[in-house]
């Protein structure tokens, strides 16, 4: 059993530290927001993640899980130090790392016998330099080794994902450290889960190379899909035969409003930055980044067209505002691009979402939310689906219609049925499969 401590109570910081005590071994996560570190131990999770809640309270009440304010005091204790804070987008696209090196630093200033400080943060290729650096030069006789444990979590599903991962990347120099964190992983390497041992700079890399992939899958059935509309072809059919090569996977090929969330727009962000800055352009990631943005404007167009080609004037309701379901993370939602142009383009906004509209207001204070689809559609000249939330997929079409001041929508996650829409007498759109003629 092994003393850990998680630096950061984001969303990598608490799934991980109540993942990893899951494992068996003492974790405290700390941060210095004193408030949030009190909410904590009263019990309240400041995040939406299925399962996590129930996850904290069990090791909470066994003893393995813990959470302070006291940085230096838990970091000397611990066997283990996690980085998992925040590395936010700059002005520049690279990521920005102060936060982390502020961490480092503190680290450096607290490293009393030798430690392992790993990042489970996304950084930049070459972050397990800077932050080897930083400590040696606050510690110069401070024994460490440097870990690069990048995480894989899909929010909505990040404690499956977390408990039963694909695979375990541990990126280090020594002996020493793959067989320290192989002993924090033994449950998982006792279940025949793959953990990879690499150079730091491998794990570092492997984390952009994954995200930035699924990026370019994303908007390459975008793509697909508004070629489908021009040429008269159903993207879904064409995905899903896709799918069926076992070279390419049905994964990630669902076409839509356009990717968001936490981490696909920084990451791409943040490698193609990389790419430009040891010149070697990556070409095909910068034209995933640009075709992701058209296609949110392109979800307006569509509905400005669907509207006799003008939403000014027009209450639109538009239902799910979070970058995908089962998350309350609007983070670089389509939502936001797209309410903040139907909103400049005149239209009155009715937003609803079962989990994201507390956040989404910090955004968008301005325009109306209700606490149902029904209260969000009554009297809309139009609506737009983002979030493809289950109770969506059940929507009553004929409740719609009779709700709306006209049955006019865009479906812009192919959720609904185009038969049940034409036999409702709908004026609609979706994205790769029908124009409405």
């Amino acid at each position: 059993m092994k003393k850990i401590t998680f630096i950061g109570t984001g969303y990598v910081g608490l799934v991980g530290g109540a993942g990893i005590s899951e494992f068996g071994h003492q974790v405290t996560c700390v941060d210095i927001d004193q408030e949030k570190i009190e909410r904590l131990n009263a019990g309240e999770i400041p995040i939406y993640e299925p399962g996590l809640k129930t996850l904290v309270k069990k090791n909470v009440n066994k003893g393995r899980l813990h959470f302070s304010a006291n940085i230096s005091k838990i970091i000397q204790k611990s066997d283990i130090v996690f980085i998992t804070v925040g590395t936010p987008q700059g002005s520049n696209g690279e990521a920005n790392l102060s936060v982390v090196e502020a961490v480092a630093k503190t680290i450096g200033e607290n490293l009393n016998g030798y430690k392992i400080v790993c990042t489970k943060s996304t950084v930049p290729i070459g972050t397990g330099k800077r932050i080897e650096e930083i400590i040696r030069s606050v510690n110069s006789m401070g024994d460490f080794d440097y870990v690069s444990n990048p995480e894989f979590l899909r929010e909505g599903a990040a404690v499956k994902d977390f408990l039963h991962p694909d695979r375990v990347v541990i990126g280090t120099r020594t002996q020493k450290a793959i067989d320290l964190m192989e002993e924090v992983y033994r449950p998982l390497y006792i279940n025949e889960t793959p953990i990879l041992s690499t150079s730091v700079e491998t794990a570092e890399m492997i984390k952009y190379a994954a995200n930035a992939f699924l990026s370019l899958k994303i908007s390459y059935i975008n793509e697909i899909a508004n070629l489908c509309e021009s040429v008269g072809a159903d993207v879904h059919e064409v995905a899903r035969a896709m799918g069926l090569d076992g070279r390419i996977s049905s994964k990630f090929l669902h076409p839509g409003p356009g990717y968001g969330g936490s981490c696909f727009p920084k990451d791409t962000h943040a490698l193609a930055a990389t790419g430009q800055k040891y010149g070697s352009p990556l070409r095909t990631i910068e034209a995933a980044i640009k075709t992701n943005e058209s296609q949110k404007v392109r979800m307006v167009e569509k509905l400005s067209r669907l509207m006799g080609d003008s939403v000014n004037g027009k209450t639109i309701a538009v239902l799910g505002l979070a970058f995908k379901p089962q998350t309350d993370d609007v983070r670089e939602a389509a939502s936001r691009v797209i309410v903040s142009k139907l909103v400049e383009l005149g239209a009155s906004v009715h937003a609803y979402d079962p989990i994201a509209m507390d956040n989404f207001k910090n955004h968008f204070p301005n325009i109306k939310y209700f606490d149902s689809w029904q209260d969000a559609v009554k009297s809309a000249d139009g609506c737009i689906i983002l979030t493809e939330w289950n109770e969506f997929r059940g929507l009553d079409l004929n409740e719609l219609k009779d709700l709306m001041r006209f049955p006019v929508i865009l479906d812009t996650k192919n959720i609904l049925s185009i038969q049940g829409l034409e036999s409702c007498g709908f004026t609609f759109d979706n994205v790769g499969r029908k124009l409405h003629q």
